[in-house]
């Protein structure tokens, strides 16, 4: 049967693969983005040029759909909250209040791992962890109030469930691996911590998959999924800083060898986010507490609620999904990018 979908932030990383996957599958597919995208229309996909800020629009949008895949956000890890607020909290509000005006039924949001915090070590943790006390970072922070929004608006004719894939890699990835890659080529990304820190990875296929899984499982606001946040991930945890170096190597780039530990990197990290708040600079932070944190601590989850609550599974493993990123990334970003200095793979160990 043919879904009528829509999936804001549809031209983005995850968005693009899920709107991909949706079309495979048949179903009717619209995209809210803030640019149009040729290569998806050409596909069969509708865009729709849109601003979460605007709730007419926002609103006009949603008329006639049968399931929203909100994935839209503001990502990164500074910035004026203000701004995150404007798209993460009053976007997900639109997106909601839209959603119940038109009798859509059923909503599937993407959250984020980081509204549980990274202050401490998070080792197989289950779903129902609570949100951090306090977030070093204005994107966790608005990202939990968004998910909060859209767990509570679970009820009467609106089923929602939210979704928080955790470190998305693989083809089209726009800003987490060509950003690591590129700061340690250039030697500007030391290991954090002992270097023995576990996180879990997810390929951006298993990400989307798990967004049409939920939705085809949240029937009713009564669903075993329904009004609840779920960890998404690969499942296979990896020694996060042995990863990136083994990719390095595969790339035939420097590994990182520098070492700085957790408390200097949040003493430096500390420090230049006053630098910038009181002087206004431009851009963001080499370094913040918030991303030493990130980087030195293990996090990983537990993927059993996922899988035993609307059928999760992982369609793309772990080696692959490395491999098939690895390809990308040198292709894509080392083959095209001339910061990238031709240099021999590091004949060194992980």
């Amino acid at each position: 049967m043919t879904t009528r979908t829509l999936v804001t932030g549809g031209g983005g990383f995850l968005g693009s693969r899920l709107a991909e996957l949706l079309l495979e599958q048949g179903h009717e597919v619209t995209i809210l983005a803030r640019n149009t995208y040729p290569a998806l229309e050409k596909a069969g996909v509708r865009s729709i040029a849109c601003d979460l800020r605007d709730a007419h629009r926002v609103s006009t949008a949603i008329k006639n759909v049968d399931v929203v895949f909100h994935v839209a956000a503001k990502a990164g890890y500074w910035g004026p909250i203000e701004a995150y607020r404007g798209v993460n909290v009053d976007g997900t509000r639109h997106v909601i209040d839209a959603c119940r005006a038109h009798g859509v039924g059923r909503l599937v949001a993407t959250s984020t791992p980081s509204v549980i915090g990274y202050a401490h070590e998070v080792e197989n943790a289950p779903s129902d962890l609570p949100y951090a006390d306090h977030h070093e970072s204005p994107y966790p922070e608005t990202k939990a109030e968004a998910e909060r929004l859209v767990r509570d608006a679970n009820g009467k004719d609106l089923a929602t469930v939210a979704l928080r894939p955790h470190l998305i890699i693989g083809p089209g990835d726009n800003h987490l691996m060509p950003r690591i890659v590129q700061r340690a080529a250039s030697g500007k990304l030391p290991i954090v911590g002992d270097g023995a820190n576990r996180v879990d990875l997810t390929y951006v296929d298993n990400a989307a998959w798990a967004h049409i899984d939920a939705a085809e499982a949240l029937t009713s606001p009564g669903a075993k999924c329904a009004g609840k946040a779920y960890f998404i991930s690969n499942g296979e945890p990896v020694v996060l800083w042995d990863w990136l170096n083994g990719l390095l190597r595969d790339l035939g780039l420097p590994q990182v060898r520098k070492r700085v530990s957790l408390t200097t990197a949040r003493m430096l990290g500390a420090s230049l986010e006053v630098a910038w708040n009181t002087l206004r600079l431009d851009g963001e932070p080499r370094l913040t507490r918030f991303l030493a944190s990130a980087l030195a601590r293990s996090h990983w989850y537990d993927m059993k609620p996922a899988q035993e609550d609307f059928g999760y599974r992982v369609r793309v493993p772990m080696a692959e999904a490395t491999r098939r990123t690895a390809a990308w990334l040198r292709e894509e970003v080392v083959g095209r990018d001339h910061a990238f200095a031709p240099a021999a793979a590091d004949p060194g160990g992980p």
